[in-house]
């Protein structure tokens, strides 16, 4: 069994919502408002990437 859980910098107002999850060696993210359809899989390492991003706003808008 795969345990979600809410990313800390999710809106708390009930918006933008990311739950995230380790298995098999990589890192699921997916909408929380949309639980049953598709997530995205990354590797450790892409996923570190995307955060380094996100935190330096060089994330398309």
């Amino acid at each position: 069994m795969i345990t979600w859980r809410k990313s800390s910098h999710s809106d708390e107002t009930g918006g933008a919502c990311v739950e995230l999850a380790t298995f098999h060696g990589a890192v699921g993210i997916r909408d929380s408002k949309a639980p049953d359809t598709p997530h995205l899989v990354l590797t450790p390492q892409a996923f570190a990437a995307l955060l380094t991003q996100a935190k330096r706003d060089e994330l398309p808008h």
